[in-house]
């Protein structure tokens, strides 16, 4: 006879059943998803670079001088990682969410970076990465 305290289909003996957060899921999927798109928006980015380094507007007086085409490649294999490990994440691979957190952050600093040559689109994905790393950060495995 089933007790009336444990639902039906249920095991009538065992720890508590858990129950599972929809917020910390979706949060990791967040992150997972953020991460594929501003990777590949970054190889396009840094694509642009490479290519036309002359469609890039420069800042003569700013503190951190680069190549931009150095730059570029910098960016196309930053990208291409950060796409890479976000895949992972949405896999679910929990080294995956360590990995993501330290390539959140160079994508962060690297950001920091291209400032001058792209002020605002920099000021984005940097927000991105500092809330990919919170997402990744909060997520609990169950």
């Amino acid at each position: 006879m089933a007790s009336a305290s444990v639902p039906p289909g249920a095991p009538a003996s065992g720890p508590p059943a858990r129950s599972y957060s929809g917020w910390v899921t979706g949060l990791a999927l967040f992150a997972g998803v953020v991460m594929l798109v501003t990777g590949l928006l970054d190889v396009f980015q840094g694509i642009v670079a490479v290519a036309r380094d002359d469609l890039i507007v420069t800042t003569p007086r700013y503190v951190f001088r680069f190549d931009v085409t150095a730059w570029g490649w910098t960016h196309i294999v930053l990208g291409t990682l950060v796409a890479v490990i976000g895949a992972f994440v949405l896999r679910g691979m929990a080294w995956a969410r360590y990995a993501g957190m330290g390539l959140a952050a160079l994508s962060a600093i690297a950001n920091f970076l291209w400032l001058p040559y792209y002020p605002v689109w920099s000021g984005v994905l940097i927000t991105l990465d500092t809330l990919v790393i919170w997402a990744l950060a909060l997520y609990h495995e169950d």
